[in-house]
């Protein structure tokens, strides 16, 4: 049977009708304007909705299997499927990317999730809490296109909230910051201006922090396994292995992420940026433009460090960030020069080859 995708085109949605299933699977104009009706006939919408080994689970309407790794899409990335060679499927347009550099010693970008509108980052109300992290992950998100919101765990059990969240709205003006108890009703309701039907949320955060226990109260169930941290250090363990998108009955979609030991930033600047407005507010009114902001004189950051307005830990925290994503921005691009070129030798190889078999 060819279904009718002309309701899902710009301008084809009547109104008050009941939502479709692409509908709930975060379907919107930003992605209707870059087909047309014979397009989605052909290859029909589906979304992303998790990564396995495998290759990847795809669902829309009336569609729900797993296609081959090919297409270079990670979850909540929207793709025209071609039933006849699913590896050739096009992977439209994003509206925001979550990346970072791959862990461990290679120069990878690792894909973490596309299409998400808010990022909740979750830490916990105890040892766990660090500023330079929630700082990394603002800038992350930031740097994606993604709204972020700080959401402080573990409420509960802390003696006193008000540092935590004091320490937390400190990083941005623009990053709201929650504190509750990730169990029972409190999530839905606290979290419901970001939850909204069609909208499409993250959790991202350590291990521990209760990600996953926040995504079961916003779906009602116990549908992901949670674990106790370790008292010792407030450390938690690995529950969540995979990246998978799951629908609320509210008809939000939210990603449950793996916790994340290392994050590394990797073409940034941006968000960087916009976490450290302040910073780049000072360096603005420095005397000379290229100020290192160490012992020159008409430093408006260091004026600002000595009459208390500003943090010196913050401004190291800024400095590192600067150069971590310069250094694994400039090894990226390195990476990709150097990829370009080995292409072009053995296209060459192959041209040669070839002429002398003639």
């Amino acid at each position: 049977m060819v279904r009718d995708y002309s309701a899902f085109l710009p301008g084809g949605t009547p109104a008050r009708r009941e939502p479709s299933v692409l509908d709930r699977l975060g379907w919107g104009p930003a992605f209707a304007d870059q087909i047309d009706a014979d397009a989605l006939t052909a290859t029909p919408p589906v979304r992303v909705v998790a990564v396995h080994r495998s290759g990847l689970q795809v669902a829309g309407d009336g569609i729900d299997e797993t296609i081959p790794s090919g297409p270079e899409a990670t979850v909540g990335d929207w793709l025209l499927y071609n039933r006849a060679r699913p590896r050739s499927s096009r992977v439209l347009e994003r509206k925001s990317l979550i990346r970072r550099r791959a862990p461990g010693t290679g120069r990878e970008v690792q894909l973490i999730a596309a299409n998400i509108d808010t990022v909740f980052v979750v830490t916990s109300c105890n040892a766990d809490f660090n500023v330079a992290r929630l700082e990394r992950y603002a800038a992350l998100a930031f740097e994606a296109g993604i709204e972020p919101v700080i959401v402080l765990t573990k409420a509960d059990l802390a003696d006193d909230t008000a540092p935590y969240v004091e320490a937390a709205r400190k990083i941005s003006h623009r990053v709201p910051v929650v504190a509750l108890d990730a169990r029972g009703d409190e999530p839905a309701a606290a979290l419901a201006d970001w939850c909204r039907p069609g909208r499409t949320v993250a959790f991202l955060g350590s291990s521990g922090v209760g990600k996953s226990t926040l995504t079961n109260a916003l779906l009602g169930t116990q549908v992901l396994a949670t674990q106790d941290i370790r008292e010792d250090d407030a450390k938690g363990r690995h529950t969540t292995t995979r990246r998978e998108l799951h629908a609320t009955p509210g008809g939000c979609l939210v990603l449950d992420t793996p916790g994340m030991r290392e994050l590394q930033l990797t073409d940034a600047a941006t968000g960087i940026a916009d976490v450290f407005e302040d910073i780049e507010a000072l360096t603005a009114r420095c005397r000379f433009t290229d100020c290192r902001h160490e012992t020159e004189p008409g430093c408006a950051v260091l004026s600002a460090i000595g009459d208390g307005s500003l943090d010196s830990e913050r401004l190291t925290r800024w400095r590192k960030l600067q150069a971590e994503d310069a250094f694994n921005s400039a090894s990226l691009a390195e990476r990709r020069e150097k990829d370009r070129a080995f292409g072009k030798l053995v296209r060459s190889a192959v041209k040669e080859k070839s002429r002398s078999k003639e």
